[in-house]
């Protein structure tokens, strides 16, 4: 049975189900169609790494206390991140992956590494 490929348009010959003559028109087929979405979800990875890496270096010891400024002047993003964890007493710790921070009413953010018991 004579096919169309989707990519090409390329006459080919195959199975019924077969919508592409070859496996290079259905890999470049594919990755057209999740361009858009890709990019966007490649940006925010590198967003969230970079916060990730900015925490860990200024983060030696796994406790520490440190100015916002000196986050922001290293390009941090505080409005991205995986998770949060709120404490019983009501403190809300964001995380970028393991590493994360508490932000204090002086200006001043509290950087920890997540615990185990931390999920």
């Amino acid at each position: 049975m004579k096919k169309q490929c989707l990519e090409c348009d390329e006459s080919f010959v195959g199975r019924a189900d077969k919508k592409f003559c070859s496996a290079s028109c259905r890999s470049t087929y594919n990755n057209r169609l999740n361009s858009d979405s890709t990019s966007f979800i490649r940006n925010i990875n590198n967003i969230l790494r970079k916060n990730r890496r900015i925490l860990f270096d200024l983060n030696p010891s796994g406790k520490t206390k440190i100015h916002q400024d000196q986050l922001l002047e290293q390009g941090f993003k505080f409005s991205y991140f995986t998770n949060t964890y709120t404490t019983k007493t009501g403190n809300t710790y964001f995380f970028c992956y393991d590493q994360g921070y508490l932000r204090l009413a002086s200006g001043f953010c509290t950087l920890v590494v997540r615990q185990s018991y931390v999920l």
